[in-house]
């Protein structure tokens, strides 16, 4: 590629003698009027040079990138890494970008909406598509954000907002980067480490899976609290994890149970399972994830990322869509993913949206009371709550 028929030449990723950028470095007068082509991963991305030293340079998105953000398929096979994680590194090669040029994040970000999304709130992830996802978390695990992508990074872990959950287990078992519907689908008790309420025939991503020793790990934990730095990004998933709430809560039995749940008889008694024991525990990793949004939000003030929070919370207040209240009469129906989180809102929010708590207790307290929940039975399941979004609040990684 060619920017203003410039020279162009090729830097290689370990130039002799200090690192990627150090024939940059060495030719700074130069630098300002070339563009760079670097080939990885079957595209060129060019690299475009400011004229200031202190001006980092900017990478080009390349056309073969930018037309997968309009072609679904061909954008979700692009970002598949495979049962087996061999195209891993062309999927870190296609989203890895230091400082993309122009609207280049923007770009990527549609690139990761198109290939990971469902096309409507009742379609089911294919299982393409959930491994897709893992594949741009992993690629993304430690990284800069660039800024403009983080909304669209945002809206893709809202779309798998279960089992962005499931995360937190830190599951042992995970046996690759997703799982078909058939593997997720509860046991004759009820049983599924992959959650409750479950859609069929949609596929889920194994965010926790860690190849041994291989080149991928996806830690969505850390990519929220990179995401966090952007304000309508931390409204996209604080809407998520509330809509999950709400969703949640209303598939309940009035005792606050799974009604799929079976008694096991294999399981010995004073290890058995009850109704109620992992609805306590998925209500304890919802509370938890929005604590931890709000520690990440704190953290950017303490930190220094940010010196307005209050700017910064204003453009969350703009973002966030409303209340997310449970229906008063229990639900038996089990959408996809993609449609917890294009729940419609309930009202607007009561109170300040920055006390999570108080969100989360205001439906759980409406909740508790349509459904006739018992006193001793609604106590419990709150403190739970309030362990976990205290918990979430001030652990640090």
């Amino acid at each position: 590629m060619n920017d203003g028929g410039a020279t162009q030449d090729v830097v290689t990723v370990d130039e002799q003698g200090g690192g990627r950028w150090s024939w940059l470095r060495r030719h700074r007068l130069m630098a300002s009027a070339i563009a760079l082509a670097v080939v990885a991963g079957g595209t060129t991305a060019t690299i475009t040079l400011a004229a200031g030293e202190d001006t980092p340079p900017c990478q080009t998105v390349p056309e073969s990138t930018r037309t997968l953000a309009d072609r679904p398929a061909a954008a979700t096979r692009a970002l598949d890494p495979g049962d087996d994680l061999s195209r891993f590194d062309a999927v870190r090669e296609l989203l890895r970008y230091d400082n993309p040029c122009g609207d280049g994040a923007e770009v990527l970000g549609a690139v990761v909406e198109a290939a990971t999304r469902a096309p409507g709130p009742g379609t089911p992830h294919s299982l393409a598509q959930a491994r897709a996802a893992y594949g741009v978390a992993a690629a993304l695990d430690g990284a800069e954000v660039p800024e403009g992508m983080a909304p669209a990074v945002a809206r893709m872990l809202a779309d798998y907002v279960v089992d962005e959950a499931r995360y937190l287990m830190h599951d042992d078992e995970s046996g690759g980067p997703a799982v078909s519907a058939e593997a997720a689908a509860p046991d004759p008790y009820g049983w599924t480490s992959y959650g409750r309420f479950l859609a069929p025939g949609e596929a889920h991503t194994d965010f926790e899976y860690d190849q041994p020793y291989g080149p991928a790990e996806a830690d969505p934990e850390m990519l929220v609290a990179e995401l966090a730095e952007d304000p309508e990004a931390l409204a996209i998933l604080y809407d998520a994890e509330r809509a999950y709430f709400a969703h949640y809560l209303e598939r309940l039995t009035t005792q606050g149970g799974d009604p799929a749940f079976r008694p096991d008889p294999k399981e010995k008694s004073d290890y058995a399972s009850t109704p109620t024991t992992w609805p306590d525990n998925d209500l304890e990793d919802i509370a938890e994830r929005v604590g931890n949004l709000m520690k990440h939000r704190a953290a950017l003030a303490r930190e220094g990322t940010t010196d307005d929070l209050a700017a910064y919370d204003d453009v969350v207040r703009r973002h966030l869509r409303g209340t997310y209240r449970a229906a008063p009469d229990q639900v038996t129906t089990r959408p996809p993913m993609a449609a917890i989180a294009a729940r419609p809102v309930g009202g607007p929010l009561e109170g300040d949206p920055m006390d999570g708590r108080h969100q989360l207790f205001t439906v759980f307290d409406a909740w508790a009371k349509d459904r006739g929940v018992p006193a001793g039975r609604a106590a419990a399941m709150r403190q739970i709550i309030d362990d976990a979004y205290v918990r979430g609040l001030w652990m640090r990684f």
